[in-house]
């Protein structure tokens, strides 16, 4: 399997590093931006011609949109659902009233907008709707927001994201002196920057006019196409727009779509390190002054081993209301394999016994750099009011790069913009993936059973074992050193992969790909049978039986989505029309309205 890169950064596109940088310097961001985008026709479509119902364009993108209010006698509090037969658990409506407010010690005033993550409650279907699972499968694994994730192990595999657009500002008319709103987009799409920049366009007007405002609003993504890669889309939000022009050209960005210089900026000295930690699933903390800043710097942290998916949790935004609080912060057990964003200061003291801690100041704007942190031991974090830095006891089995700090350096004295700076940490980051996981691919691949071994008559071969000594023995002559000028204890890095969670997913989810392959074989092998011969060597019991199992081949065959070509599924479906023909007719009627031919 070819490893997939951002575009324009992977290995298919060489393009010289100072090219990339030049392009990025002079770029501007366009207002919206899916992966692997083309072309689509400018007719307007309501998704009513799609055969849709009434919200299903809207259930594409969005589950729904809250609106969180503060009351003084209950607090937070879920004001209002759209649209209004959107269903929520109670839990889920508690854990989005307080993961869309700023904790009480960030000070936001004025409009803050960040994202939160949370677990969807046990009783909800875990399927995602019918569109993502056609959209899941043609993206890259690393992209992925469907079934591989449930097939991971997680005990409760599916989260909803939460994009929020939060505004506080003084108000002498209110009792509590101000105004304290959050406007809320809930999702299962992991589309960070697209759904911010849809709130900034819709929220200060929807602050101003209320209710119908949202309604107008929501009625406008229900007629969105869906998001199917491969098409530029036209989005109209309101009118917002109509100013540039008619719609909103969008290419959906995902979370690797982030200011990844930025987020990095403080820790850049120690940007390889991190990129082990979360590589490995460690688990992972990040004290930030706001939201913003954390959830910002913990999608950088899942971004930075791309394209490897990381397949733990991860929750941008955490707070001491969270449902999952006492699991992740009890010091009955090992801290599990997450990576929180937090700020509240108390959690320096419950999560004082968890392994790595990167405590950050306030993320500066583009083109200002703050002073960079240090690695400090962990005990050192023991006040709240503890300076930034890196709290960890972790010694990392690389050397560090030197090279891509003093290209950074020499960026940061040259004042590069930071997108231009990004473009440069990405492909490091890019590269340095690659270069760990090729080898695994390289492995993997060679469990994959000759072709020549696949027989129509037999079932499938099994993929051999992975056996991880026999992968050590392979690096000697094809491990990293062939695309990496990185030194240092690789052996033991991989040993340690080996036993994480982010390994585990990623074999599952190899495994899966080559069984269907294997699959999607056997039946190209069927087809190159001759079938009809095959019948008159053998009984009417053995022919029927043989009928039903290319019947449930072919269900299969489109059930879980296998790489057939579709003239090989045609030409199977002729296979059996003529086996069937060739049975007296009183089979022919039964098997006929057995399945589908």
């Amino acid at each position: 399997m070819a490893l997939r890169g951002p575009v324009g950064l992977g290995p298919g596109s060489r393009k010289p590093l100072d090219e990339a940088v030049a392009a990025a310097e002079g770029h501007e961001a366009p207002a919206l931006v899916a992966p692997g985008v083309a072309p689509e026709d400018d007719e307007e479509d309501d998704g009513r011609g799609r055969g849709l119902l009434r919200w299903d364009g809207f259930s594409a993108w969005l589950h729904c949109v809250c609106v969180v209010g503060f009351d003084l006698e209950l607090g937070q509090a879920v004001e209002v659902i759209y649209p209004q037969h959107s269903k929520l658990t109670d839990k889920e409506k508690t854990n989005i009233c307080y993961l869309s407010f700023p904790d009480s010690n960030s000070g936001c005033l004025g409009d803050t907008q960040f994202c939160f993550r949370f677990r969807q409650s046990s009783g909800r279907r875990v399927s995602l709707h019918c569109l993502l699972d056609q959209f899941d499968k043609d993206l890259p694994v690393y992209l992925k927001v469907g079934k591989e994730v449930i097939e991971s192990g997680h005990k409760d595999p599916a989260y909803f994201y939460g994009y929020v657009y939060f505004r506080q500002v003084r108000d002498r008319t209110l009792k509590r002196g101000y105004f304290q709103k959050s406007l809320v987009l809930i999702s299962k799409l992991p589309y960070i920057h697209f759904f911010h920049t849809v709130l900034k366009q819709i929220a200060p007007e929807y602050f101003e006019k209320n209710e119908p405002y949202l309604e107008a609003a929501c009625n406008d993504v229900d007629r969105w196409p869906a998001p199917v890669p491969g098409k530029t889309l036209q989005l109209p939000i309101m009118g917002v727009v109509m100013k540039v022009d008619t719609h909103i050209s969008v290419i959906l960005p995902t979370v690797h779509e982030m200011d990844l210089f930025r987020c990095f900026c403080p820790v850049f000295l120690h940007s390889q390190m991190l990129w082990e930690l979360v590589l490995l699933g460690e688990p992972l903390v990040v004290m930030a002054p706001s939201p913003s800043e954390s959830s910002e710097t913990v999608l950088a942290l899942v971004n930075c081993i791309s394209p490897l998916k990381y397949f733990s949790d991860f929750r941008p935004y955490f707070t001491i209301h969270d449902s999952e609080f006492k699991e992740y912060t009890t010091r009955t057990q090992a801290p599990p394999s997450v990576i929180l964003g937090v700020t509240n200061p108390f959690f320096a003291k419950t999560l004082q016994h968890w392994p790595h801690i990167i405590r950050i100041g306030d993320l500066k704007p583009a083109g200002e750099i703050p002073k960079q942190v240090k690695v400090k031991k962990l005990k050192n974090l023991k006040t709240l009011d503890s300076k930034p830095g890196v709290y960890t006891s972790y010694k990392p089995y690389l050397s560090r790069d030197e090279e891509i700090i003093k290209q950074l350096q020499k960026g940061v004295q040259q004042k590069r913009p930071s997108e231009a700076q990004s473009v440069i940490l990405r492909r490091y980051f890019l590269e340095l993936t690659q270069s760990f996981i090729i080898p695994l691919e390289r492995y993997v691949a060679s469990l994959m059973p000759l072709q020549k071994s696949i027989s129509p008559w037999k079932s499938p071969p099994q993929l051999r074992q992975f056996l991880p000594e026999e992968f050590m023995k392979t690096l000697e002559k094809t491990g990293p050193q062939l695309t990496s000028r990185i030194k240092g204890d690789w052996i033991g890095l991989y040993r340690h992969f080996l036993k994480s969670p982010n390994f585990d997913g990623w074999f599952k989810a190899r495994r899966k790909e080559m069984t269907q392959k294997l699959e999607a074989l056997h039946l190209e092998a069927l087809c190159e049978e001759d079938l009809l011969l095959w019948i008159h060597k053998h009984t009417e019991v053995e022919t029927v039986d043989l009928v039903l199992k290319l019947k449930n081949k072919l269900l299969q065959a489109d059930r879980e989505c296998l790489p057939v070509k579709p003239d090989t599924v045609e030409k199977l479906r002729t296979h059996i029309d003529a086996i069937i023909l060739a049975l007296p007719e009183d089979l022919q009627g039964i098997l006929l309205k057995t399945g589908m031919t």
